[in-house]
């Protein structure tokens, strides 16, 4: 295999050299990242279920990092339901592997009975309110999908469930 001049002087200076192709497999540490198609998907249906009842929501997907991955403020949708669904949504990613939950409601009730919980509510970006729902691949965590908006947040997490819901079967199991 013959590889072009200037990967021959940079290997030249390394122990070992690889065509760059070899280095773009997975690396320890990697993990399943929901592709956006479904991200935007899951948004919009949830939505749709939310305006069905005249509930009048933004929907915000957050990856593992707690990172805005979609955002989508439906029609009607105050300026506030951005921020309460995000932070719903990144109370999920960044709390419930921890403590072994899968929606915002379980940071909720957790509040409630853990001496030691209501702190963690304090922590920046973190809401103890329902109103969002992981996305699940392989049976672990991948993103969570968090709604704001509705009156109340168990109204949210209906329509948050419902978007996960729609592209659950399409994530590796």
């Amino acid at each position: 295999m013959k590889f072009p001049l200037s990967f021959a002087l940079f290997c030249g200076l390394s122990i070992t050299c690889m065509p760059v192709h070899a280095q773009q497999q997975p690396q320890p540490g990697y993990h399943y990242t929901l592709p956006t198609g479904l991200a935007v998907e899951a948004a919009q249906e949830a939505i749709r279920v939310c305006e069905q009842k005249q509930y009048w929501v933004t929907a915000t997907v957050v990856d593992m990092d707690g990172v805005p991955q979609v955002v989508i403020r439906g029609d009607h949708a105050t300026v506030h339901t951005g921020e309460s669904s995000f932070r719903k949504a990144f109370t999920v990613v960044t709390l419930g592997p921890e403590f072994g939950f899968d929606r915002s409601s379980g940071f909720f009730e957790l509040v409630k009975t853990s001496p030691y919980a209501p702190q963690l509510a304090t922590v920046h970006n973190v809401i103890a309110l329902p109103g969002a729902v992981a996305f699940k691949a392989g049976g672990e965590m991948v993103g969570a999908l968090g709604i704001g908006g509705a009156p109340g947040g168990d109204k949210d997490e209906v329509c948050a469930a419902a978007g996960v819901a729609k592209v659950a079967n399409r994530l590796p199991h």
